[in-house]
């Protein structure tokens, strides 16, 4: 039980007005704890709380008898038909999540959006077939509310505190270029070596210089950039580097294959930039619908596996 200065939790005054309402119902301090299977002295002191939450005088007592008071009236009224609009609340709740329904509207990053992530959210929506998603590719949403979206996944530490963030996995990236781009020359193996190459930059993430850390040693080298193209996007980073444009980072899930095919290299295999958190976000609110709930479900199950982090890397809850 919260008892502060600034009143009860929110929680704590459902318990309060239950408690009065059983006092008044029963007729006496001693039924109501009965019923509630509770102390005698516990039930006295949740009336006071309230009282003093309250700041007004609820129940006149004496030895042989108890009545309301005029505010404790009121109050007796107000209590039932909140109480009774709670336990609407919750079994409405309840049913709808045994059926989750509506609409979802869901922002995602263009990389993961147009790929990755189209699997999981087939699954979410073959579980739940009375729901609906629009899909929204934006790489960055800095207004919920005004956008109209009620969940986005992204990339990078939250930065907004009004916002619910769970973090999902992290994103590994790696050092890439096309064969083309070293002429015949052997990859290079340490990170300075690729000080003296034309590279391309992410603007998201870095533009004129980027760390990289060795696997092994834990040893840091930052490297200077003026890269030949810069872009925001994934995916037109991949296709600048495929065309042998410059060195590029990139998330490992979307290079893996090219480099298995041969089309791009792995350049100072040994060296990484620090991998990227993803996380969920969404509006803080009293209440979430079921299926904003079960969608964060869904992708805290399904996101670890997709971006190549290492298992055990995600699922974290926190207030961003």
């Amino acid at each position: 039980m919260n008892d502060t200065t600034t009143g009860p939790a929110t929680g704590d005054r459902l318990l309060l007005m239950e408690t009065f309402v059983r006092i008044v119902e029963a007729g006496s301090l001693s039924a109501a704890a009965a019923q509630l299977q509770a102390t005698q002295p516990t039930v006295s002191r949740r009336l006071q709380l309230l009282e003093r939450s309250l700041g007004v005088r609820l129940l006149q007592r004496s030895t042989h008898a108890m009545r309301l008071t005029v505010d404790g009236e009121r109050c007796f009224a107000r209590a039932k038909e909140l109480l009774a609009s709670w336990a609407a609340f919750e079994a409405d709740l309840r049913g709808a999540q045994q059926e989750p329904e509506g609409t979802l509207r869901v922002a995602m990053p263009h990389a993961f959006g147009q790929d990755r992530f189209v699997t999981p959210l087939a699954g979410f929506l073959r579980a739940h077939p009375r729901v609906s998603v629009e899909w929204l590719l934006r790489d960055d949403v800095r207004d919920f509310i005004a956008a109209g979206i009620d969940c986005a996944v992204q990339v990078g530490e939250p930065a907004d505190p009004s916002v619910v963030a769970v973090r999902l996995s992290e994103v590994p990236r790696i050092v890439v270029a096309a064969p083309r781009l070293l002429g015949g020359a052997p990859p290079p193996q340490d990170a300075q070596e690729l000080a003296a190459l034309p590279w391309l930059a992410l603007q998201t993430f870095y533009r004129h210089e980027i760390t990289l850390r060795h696997r092994a040693s834990g040893r840091l080298a930052r490297i200077a950039l003026r890269p030949r193209v810069t872009t925001d996007s994934l995916y037109a980073l991949r296709s600048a580097a495929l065309e042998g444009l410059g060195v590029c980072v990139g998330s490992a899930w979307l290079l893996e294959d090219d480099i298995a095919q041969g089309r791009l290299l792995h350049l100072a295999p040994q060296w990484e930039a620090a991998p990227l958190p993803v996380y969920i976000v969404y509006p803080q609110a009293r209440y979430y619908p079921s299926r904003l709930l079960r969608f964060v479900a869904a992708m805290r199950e399904a996101v670890p596996g997709l971006t190549g982090a290492e298992e055990g890397e995600g699922g974290t809850a926190l207030q961003a």
